[in-house]
């Protein structure tokens, strides 16, 4: 690290502490050259994962999105908040796992649906209907068929 003083690339850490909820180490250092001390921040780097729409068009990805999407499938039912949360942080931490710098908006919207499958039905065909874009009863029905199918083949 670069002393700020006198530009000498050799110093010593003297003091390192957790900041920032554990996501960044302060670290407290002096130069071995002048002795003058200064201050500097680690952090993890994050690449930014770009969402591919449909049309085309790429935006940064944003889990507050993917919970407002759940959150609004979820009106009127049990589902606490808490495990909107969970859902969220566990579609967020494959996403960036993957370690794809792009992914597609239909890959989202399937892990969404993956998730609420298993918290909430109903949820889940709220969330199908609306991502899916059913255009008539039989397509609709369709997805009733294959969830009702798969509940019964758990049993």
């Amino acid at each position: 690290m670069k002393c700020m003083f006198c530009g000498c690339e050799d110093s010593k850490v003297i003091d390192s502490r957790s900041a920032d909820e554990g996501r960044t180490i302060r670290r407290r250092r002096e130069c071995v050259k002048c002795g003058k001390r200064f201050t500097t921040y680690e952090t993890i780097e994050d690449t930014p994962v770009l969402v591919v729409k449909s049309s085309g068009l790429r935006q940064t990805f944003d889990a507050q999105k993917i919970k407002n999407g759940i959150i609004k499938s979820c009106e009127k039912r049990p589902v606490p908040i808490a495990v909107i949360d969970d859902m969220v942080a566990s579609i967020t931490k494959k996403i960036y796992n993957s370690m794809e710098q792009e992914i597609s908006s239909k890959q989202i919207g399937e892990m969404v649906m993956e998730e609420l499958k298993k918290v909430d039905e109903v949820a889940y065909v709220r969330y199908a209907s609306v991502y899916r874009s059913f255009k008539d009863i039989p397509s609709f029905m369709d997805e009733l068929k294959k969830l009702m199918e798969s509940k019964e083949n758990k049993k």
